[in-house]
């Protein structure tokens, strides 16, 4: 099977594959990456509606953006995000990142129906998803991460989300103990300013209401530090322009993650089950979900998700970091980030190797 032979490519022949490609046809993003199954977000409100612009699958055909969304002279694909800028509905986070599509382009189909986002196999409505798990695998660098931040000890503070899996809200869904729009999965990058190197670490959010104080995000290591931890990681981490490559495979019930380097020593494993309250070290967590993601619609998404909001408040969420709102002088002062992706691609689910 294809996908099977892909999971076991080397990492380094996955990245001299990928530079090795011929930019020079490549235009727009959709000429070199497939795009048949995304839908894009971007930090604009060009057509002055309120809402943060977003690109079609149709549109994202011959669609890129000079600043937020484009190839570089390599032919990687490149997103950017400033601190300030235009953002979704209730965030603060400016993002340039692609939304999961199973439906392509039959718009017949809505984004928050069920054949439009993947379940769990103990999904009891799983039948009437577009599929049961998924995977997203992705090859990228971080270029930069937001410099400035007025609180330096909250976590989101230069640092950037470069894949995730999302849950869907559903009224319905949360009068039942679910649907609420958490996160099973956030990939991060985080670089403090005065450190050679940046740490890569992932986030498991309990599945619970927004007003329950339990409501958090467990952090799991792997390269370097995590948020808890201001130290430099040293050689234990990863420097900017530097490629990694991680894999989110959800096959049935189970997560099973694999984030590599050209080192093949450094290559680090964590598999989770989402359909119970159990994390990835095998403990039961008394304070999750007792049936995790089981009941909720799921998508992936992947590019530049800003965590240094601009925003100046109390709450761990808001370190305040610089921005203007004006791309150049942003970009100029180092108050944006940047991620360059030389691959990603979507496909069915796969069962792990024994």
């Amino acid at each position: 099977m294809l996908v099977r032979r892909i999971l076991h490519i080397s990492f380094v022949s996955v990245f001299l594959s990928c530079v090795a490609l011929s930019s020079a046809f490549a235009e727009n993003p959709a000429d070199k990456y497939d795009m048949r199954f995304w839908k894009l977000q971007l930090p604009v409100d060009d057509n002055k509606d309120g809402k943060v612009d977003e690109v079609d699958v149709r549109g994202l055909k011959d669609y890129s953006h000079p600043d937020f969304f484009h190839l570089n002279e390599g032919g990687f694909l490149i997103f950017s995000a400033p601190n300030k800028a235009a953002t979704t509905t209730n965030s603060t986070n400016t993002r340039s990142e692609l939304r999961q599509m199973y439906r392509s382009t039959n718009t017949k189909i809505g984004t928050h129906d069920l054949a439009n986002n993947f379940a769990l196999k103990a999904n009891r409505r799983a039948k009437d998803f577009a599929d049961i798990g998924g995977q997203l695998e992705a090859t990228l660098a971080v270029l930069h991460v937001a410099r400035n931040a007025n609180y330096p000890d909250k976590r989101p503070a230069y640092s950037v989300v470069v894949g995730q899996i999302h849950a869907g809200k559903d009224e319905g869904l949360m009068r039942r103990g679910s649907g609420f729009g958490n996160e099973p999965i956030k990939i991060f990058y985080k670089k403090w300013p005065d450190h050679e190197t940046g740490s890569v670490f992932w986030t498991y959010e309990r599945n619970l209401a927004r007003d329950n104080p339990d409501r958090t995000d467990i952090v799991y290591p792997v390269w370097g530090n995590t948020w808890e931890n201001p130290g430099d990681p040293g050689d234990d981490g990863i420097s900017l322009g530097e490629l990694f490559n991680y894999n989110i495979n959800v096959h049935g019930n189970t997560m099973y993650l694999t984030f590599r380097t050209k080192d093949a020593a450094r290559t680090v494993n964590y598999q989770i089950d989402l359909s119970d309250n159990v994390d990835a070290y095998g403990n039961v967590d008394e304070k999750d979900n007792p049936e995790g993601y089981s009941r909720d619609a799921l998508y992936f998404k992947a590019g530049a998700y800003n965590q240094c909001s601009a925003k100046d408040a109390t709450a761990s969420w808001y370190p305040a970091c610089a921005g203007t709102g004006e791309w150049a002088t942003d970009k100029a002062n180092g108050d944006y980030v940047s991620v360059a992706f030389a691959r990603l691609l979507l496909s069915r689910s796969v069962a792990p190797a024994d």
